[in-house]
């Protein structure tokens, strides 16, 4: 890069987005810091890892899809060129998503899913038992039916965290930030000066971002499914992620109410009860851990993606309410940041998700 060009950047946020961001910016030849009191112990810390726009497709979010669609497309390199910088394993896999229903009404839910899928040109292979039974031998001999995504994948957040925070090195400040003209002010009361500050603050910083809370359960066993597997339950929302070291995330809660962030006894029974019926084996997994994390969400359940108006001379580059999809969309939201760094044009499918689309997308750190 020409040093003409070259910027200092400020991120507030060091959950995978606001580390992506930083990477991205890094590599790029930008002077960077990250500041955050305890980087990637948020969201990042509870998320599943699935890289899964297929999975997760719904009516009236296909601008949603196509934004993770081409996330997931830079995934192998991003993971391919983390890992070599970092000398950390991340556990990308791509085993595809199993969508699977419990009953005849779970599989009408399922089916309805994969209509829009269709319609966008996702690649889907409907599957009956015996068909789900022959990829996933695990699965309940009671399933009604369901689908298998090929092109979906999984990772380990927290490797990708310890990754990033590798690479980043004394760039990563570990402080909370406000921004103020010219940077950033720390708790300790210094100002990091700074040309841009990037707003990554997960579910606390903005106004139009709400926080949903999620719960997973971590357990180990050596008969782990090979495959990512969705499902509905008896109408209950279910996913069980496997990693390569014989660890199972299991997870879907969603609950929007307040107090501290922390697993509760109906959001675990819900999930394991759930998760048992459709994985019977997992009865006699070991029990690792439970956790509890806000996941930032806005109204129409899309991130924002662009430079904060109205807000002072500096105008803060956005990149947050990315909901369930911060693991997924870390890479596209490091291109999107990165060009308007830059003062480039931002790829084409973040377009619908500006920040200005919300009345109060504004600044409450």
């Amino acid at each position: 890069m020409n040093r003409v060009n070259r910027r200092s950047v400020a991120v507030i946020g060091g959950g995978i987005i606001g580390l992506s961001c930083a990477d991205e910016l890094l590599r790029a030849g930008h002077e960077v810091v990250v500041c955050d009191p305890a980087p990637a112990t948020g969201a990042t810390h509870a998320a599943a890892g699935m890289l899964a726009p297929a999975g997760e497709a719904w009516f009236g979010e296909e601008a949603l899809l196509r934004l993770g669609l081409d996330s997931l497309a830079r995934w192998p390199e991003y993971a391919a060129n983390l890992e070599q910088r970092s000398g950390t394993d991340v556990d990308l896999r791509s085993t595809g998503t199993l969508l699977v229903g419990m009953d005849r009404d779970d599989l009408i839910d399922v089916r309805r899913s994969c209509a829009l899928l269709e319609e966008s040109g996702v690649r889907v292979e409907p599957l009956d038992r015996e068909a789900l039974w022959r990829r996933e031998p695990g699965l309940s001999s009671r399933v009604a039916g369901g689908v298998w995504l090929p092109h979906d994948r999984h990772v380990d957040p927290r490797r990708v965290a310890v990754a990033l925070l590798a690479v980043l090195g004394d760039r990563v400040v570990r402080q909370r930030a406000t921004p103020v003209e010219g940077g950033v002010l720390l708790e300790d009361g210094r100002v990091l000066a700074a040309d841009v500050v990037v707003l990554a603050t997960g579910a606390t910083g903005l106004a139009s971002v709400r926080a949903v809370r999620g719960e997973v359960i971590r357990v180990r066993t050596p008969d782990a499914p090979t495959h990512m597997v969705r499902a509905r339950v008896h109408g209950q929302p279910v996913y069980v992620v496997p990693r390569s070291d014989g660890e199972v995330v299991i997870g879907a809660t969603e609950e929007e109410h307040p107090g501290h962030s922390a697993p509760t006894v109906g959001g675990m029974a819900r999930l394991l009860d759930a998760a048992r019926q459709l994985l019977p084996g997992l009865d006699t997994a070991e029990f690792i851990d439970a956790v509890a994390r806000d996941r930032p969400g806005t109204p129409d359940n899309g991130p924002l993606l662009g430079v904060l108006e109205g807000t002072g001379a500096q105008r803060p580059i956005v990149a947050g309410g990315h909901y369930r999809g911060g693991v997924l969309l870390a890479p596209v939201t490091a291109a999107v940041v990165r060009a308007l760094v830059e003062e480039s044009p931002p790829p084409d499918v973040a377009a619908p998700f500006h920040p200005d689309r919300f009345e109060r997308t504004t600044p409450c750190l």
